[in-house]
């Protein structure tokens, strides 16, 4: 049996992996500017930012290691509720490149 999706629809360019991994930048650098949260959680958020911003890994790299460290800090109970909801949106974000990169 042929795969169910075509390319076009199961790939993103690279321009909309970029623009994805753009929007998690923002995203992350608002929870590390954000002095109202947790000092650990800023230092997660800045590690993400760390690994988004390393150009010698691929972007599928990229997202595997930006979600696992976001999925180890969701589990600390002193997160405010807005930051786990921003890690969230980022996660969704990157799953995306995951996937299909």
């Amino acid at each position: 049996m042929a795969s169910s999706g075509s390319s076009s629809t199961s790939r993103m360019s690279k321009q909309e992996v970029e623009e994805r991994l753009k929007q998690a930048l923002y995203y992350l650098t608002r929870v590390v500017q954000d002095m109202g949260v947790p000092r650990n959680i800023r230092r997660a958020a800045s590690e993400a930012i760390r690994v988004l911003m390393n150009p010698s890994l691929s972007p599928g790299v990229k997202a595997s290691m930006v979600i696992s460290i976001l999925d180890d800090v969701l589990m600390d109970p002193n997160m405010p509720l807005f930051s786990r909801v921003i890690f969230w949106q980022v996660i969704s974000i990157l799953e995306q490149i995951k996937d299909v990169v």
